[in-house]
């Protein structure tokens, strides 16, 4: 069963942020994992304000989205993210 990574990242320090963005990809592309969508116009309907960026990525499996978040090659791309982007990211099992 397919399960997505939506995370909802307001960004800061869009230069330091680039440093995530180079390295991110790489951890999602060792785990299977697709971009769905990846920062294009979004409007936020109802609930919180629109995030500045929206990703969706699709993986296989909801274990091969969990193990990728937990994985070293991942945890070194967020530690660029850190202090320069809030995210929200959430898992979900696809149907």
């Amino acid at each position: 069963m397919k399960a997505y990574w939506i995370a909802h990242v307001d960004v800061t320090d869009p230069q330091q942020y680039s440093e995530y963005t180079q390295r991110a990809p790489a951890a999602f592309k060792l785990f299977g994992g697709k971009f769905m969508a990846r920062g294009g116009r979004s409007e936020a309907i109802e609930g919180r304000d629109t995030p500045q960026r929206t990703v969706v990525i699709e993986f296989d499996s909801y274990e091969q989205a969990i193990a990728c978040y937990n994985s070293p090659e991942y945890q070194e791309a967020m530690s660029h993210r850190q202090g320069v982007a809030k995210a929200e990211i959430v898992i979900v099992e696809g149907i």
